[in-house]
């Protein structure tokens, strides 16, 4: 065994590990905080830096704090919840900051306030796996370990949205039960807010006792199991017609319907909050046409239509454009349209990308939007607002937006979308002269 090492903490990254220094080299440490002095054991050498693991910490942080999760540490559900909740949200600051600056070399005219929203009991969706324990008759529900990839042997989740959280447990002794059990290999969570809906992934069919095992359960915990035996299409309510799962948008008075895998926000409150501030950043005027690009179901295009002329979004996924017309409808949004496009091209000759606008928000994944910002410089838009899961695919897209299409970065802040975990969520708004 490697001996114990003693460090002092510099640093985090953007795994929001600790960083500390042995020998000039760079040693990853999880759970530990900058200003710490803790010893350390490596597990792993690279060539660039070192990973390690946390024996004791020995000089605490101030902004240290016990976690609320029992299992925390052990489940890799989670990275930071020994920092306290306002420090994590100034570490994500400073990464926005630092990945502006570095890949995008721009910096913005001021700095937006931080979003937060609660910390614990937050997300509606997830994806838990699931692994039955040999001879034990009962199965493990949760995310992974931290160190492993296997599954952490968890009771309860203290970031999953009621009721699902305290249902970890439960779970694994429901599904130990099923004639299934063995081809089960994973539940997603879609949280509503008048329903709760598990679907399993099934690669056997469930027997009819399966089938009533798992109704059962559903009525005494408040879900409802839907079955996947294929892909996402195949998703589908035992007993149908299903849950009708939805959230709503109350300062816009906007109603949106989902399906259980579809993608939604997996805050409900910080979502609230962030559709808010980026219709508020982007100020569109009754006379503005708005592009909504990767509009998903409707989540900002739907409470845009309040305000402005028209919206057009555009989505790549047809089964989300299916229900974000849905959602218009239900709304009585006409003037709220939507086409479907792979914006991970250029966009070509289509109709809507030969239009003006005054206003274009985007919320794109996780590679970023260079592919849409040749259309976007060419749109006649004054400001733009763009909602990031990453903080360097929006830096590399900000530099571009300001070096070669004539917007200047007027404003950015992170948005807290995952307490607790190392994941940076961020808007940003642009702005050129007419």
């Amino acid at each position: 065994m490697r001996e114990a090492e003693e460090a002092e903490v510099v640093d985090l990254d953007h795994d929001g590990r600790g960083v500390a220094r042995l020998g000039g080299k760079a040693v990853f440490v999880a759970g530990a905080l900058p200003g710490e002095r803790v010893l350390l054991r490596r597990l792993r050498r690279r060539a660039r830096h070192d990973e390690a693991i946390l024996l004791e910490v020995r000089a605490a942080s101030p902004l240290r704090v016990d976690p609320a999760c029992a299992h925390y540490g052990r489940c890799g559900g989670c990275a930071l919840q020994h920092l306290a909740p306002a420090a994590q949200v100034e570490a994500k600051g400073r990464e926005l900051a630092n990945a502006l600056a570095r890949i995008g070399h721009v910096e913005p005219e001021a700095w937006l306030a931080p979003l937060t929203g609660p910390s614990y009991h937050y997300r509606r969706r997830a994806r838990l796996g699931v692994r039955v324990l040999p001879r034990s008759g009962r199965a493990i529900v949760g995310f992974r370990e931290r160190t492993s990839p296997r599954l952490a042997d968890v009771r309860s989740c203290e970031v999953l949205a009621p009721p699902v959280g305290a249902l970890c447990e439960a779970l694994g002794e429901l599904i130990g039960m099923l004639s299934v059990a063995e081809r089960l290999p994973q539940i997603e969570v879609a949280v509503g807010e008048r329903a709760t809906v598990l679907v399993a992934r099934v690669l056997s069919a469930p027997s009819a006792a399966d089938l009533e095992r798992l109704r059962e359960f559903g009525r005494s915990h408040g879900v409802e199991f839907w079955l996947q035996p294929g892909g996402a299409e195949t998703a589908a309510p035992i007993d149908p017609p299903g849950a009708v799962l939805d959230y709503t948008l109350p300062e816009f008075g906007v109603t949106l319907e989902f399906a259980p895998l579809d993608f939604v926000q997996v805050n409900a409150e910080l979502n609230r909050r962030m559709v808010g501030r980026a219709i508020e950043l982007l100020a569109p005027e009754p006379g503005d046409a708005v592009l909504d690009l990767y509009c998903g179901l409707g989540n900002f295009t739907l409470p845009l239509a309040r305000s402005a002329a028209e919206v057009q979004g555009i989505e790549g996924e047809a089964g989300l454009v299916a229900r974000a017309r849905r959602n218009a409808e239900l709304n009585g949004l006409g003037n709220a349209r939507f086409a479907l496009a792979d914006l991970a091209v250029p966009p070509g000759r289509e109709p809507w990308a030969q239009r003006r606008y005054q206003r274009v928000l985007l919320d794109p994944p996780r590679a970023g939007a260079e592919a849409v910002l040749g259309l976007i410089g060419a749109s006649g838009a004054r400001r733009v607002v763009y909602i990031s899961c990453h903080p360097a695919s929006l830096a590399r897209d900000a530099g571009l937006l300001v070096q070669q299409h004539g917007f200047r970065l007027g404003a950015a802040g992170v948005m807290d979308m995952f307490p607790h975990t190392a994941h940076v969520e961020s808007i940003a708004v642009f702005e050129r002269d007419a």
